[in-house]
């Protein structure tokens, strides 16, 4: 689509206006955000598109309307559906082997685990390979109250967080500050990482998890400045 527009601002109470006039989510409803903070980023992305605009230079926009469009309706059923990573949670699988690969897993998943264990008081089953096994009905009661307590807004951030990680612990230790965003980024892209080295980078996996990356810090940029 071509720029139509000379001009973003914002209102005082979130509201994004193109030269006046208030934007609409895809489903036509105004984008409205929660903090002034957020509202200065979101137009800074209109501001800096070109003569056409790029969805991927607006990546705070898109999770404003997916938190407006696709959770507002039905913030409930959201959080249950993020809350059900937790029973399969990255962290918890683990490789047998090489032993440089299972001690890389220990020192960035380790540290994440022992702080959810705190956070949450509850324990977490760790297993070898990748055959389901169920963790405590009390670790998936807790971890799925945490996410049902976030806001539309938060969802919308922690949601590609999650499933671009695979990991529920990962999203809610970057959340809580519990970890900082590049420690975030490590622990979720360990295999990708550890395969790249064994094997050597393919120019289209690079390509592709840069886009994750991206993906992944805008999600939390997002999350930062509610």
């Amino acid at each position: 689509m071509k720029r139509f527009y000379r001009q973003a601002t914002a209102t005082a109470d979130g509201a994004i206006l193109l030269d006046g006039k208030p934007v609409k989510t895809p489903a036509r409803r105004e984008l409205v955000v929660p903090t002034a903070g957020l509202a200065e980023a979101v137009v800074d992305e209109w501001n800096a598109q070109g003569e056409k605009l790029d969805p991927g230079g607006m990546r705070l926009t898109g999770l404003a309307n997916a938190a407006i469009d696709c959770i507002v309706p039905d913030s409930d059923a959201f959080a249950a559906g993020l809350a059900r990573y937790g029973e399969t949670d990255l962290l918890c699988y683990r490789a047998e082997a090489p032993p440089a690969l299972v001690e890389r897993q220990a020192s960035l998943w380790d540290p994440i685990l022992a702080w959810a264990r705190r956070r949450y008081d509850v324990d977490f089953d760790v297993t070898h390979g990748l055959i389901h096994r169920a963790q405590p009905q009390a670790a998936v009661d807790r971890l799925a109250h945490a996410v049902q307590a976030r806001s539309p807004f938060d969802l919308a951030a922690l949601s590609p967080l999650v499933t671009i990680s695979g990991s529920l612990l990962i999203a809610l230790a970057l959340a809580e500050g519990a970890i900082d965003l590049e420690s975030a980024w490590s622990a979720a892209a360990l295999d990708e990482h550890w395969q790249a080295e064994q094997w050597g980078e393919d120019a289209e996996a690079a390509r592709a998890l840069a886009g994750r990356r991206a993906e992944f810090e805008a999600a939390a940029r997002f999350l930062s400045l509610l």
